[in-house]
């Protein structure tokens, strides 16, 4: 696995230098807050071992404050629902022990959704089919 030559303190220093008050991560200095940052830093965290170096609750609170009235979750509170995010989200409350906050029932179904006519998937409502989605929707 070859931990012993990263720079973990260093690494779990900078990780923990990027999440904000809210919970949020920032994907580096100049501020910009997406939900891919908060799965980034637990996941790097998890697997270095480190997660609780990190305000855990605060980062699940953010990413359930992402979940939308149909059941998905947008980049950020108020931005639409997109399979790539959804992933992120799930992944984020997955590692972080909070998978309480999902409804499985309509994340799923909003999910079979995105299956289309010609058995691609979008990311999606109203897009086109794209095989990047096969990753993220499955």
């Amino acid at each position: 696995d070859c931990l012993d030559i990263i720079d973990t303190e260093g690494v779990v220093k900078y990780v923990k230098s990027l999440q904000k008050e809210d919970g949020s991560f920032m994907g580096d200095i100049w501020g910009e807050v997406d939900n891919r940052f908060t799965f980034c830093a637990v996941a790097c965290l998890a697997l270095l071992g480190r997660l609780s170096e990190l305000e855990v609750d605060k980062a699940a609170k953010f990413v359930k404050s992402c979940l939308n009235f149909d059941g998905g979750f947008g980049s950020r509170p108020g931005a639409e629902s997109h399979a790539g995010l959804i992933y992120t989200c799930v992944g984020t409350l997955a590692v972080t022990g909070h998978l309480n906050y999902i409804d499985a029932d309509q994340l799923g179904w909003w999910l079979a959704e995105r299956q289309l006519p010609s058995g691609g998937l979008n990311g999606r409502p109203e897009k086109l089919p794209d095989v990047c989605y096969s990753w993220w929707v499955l």
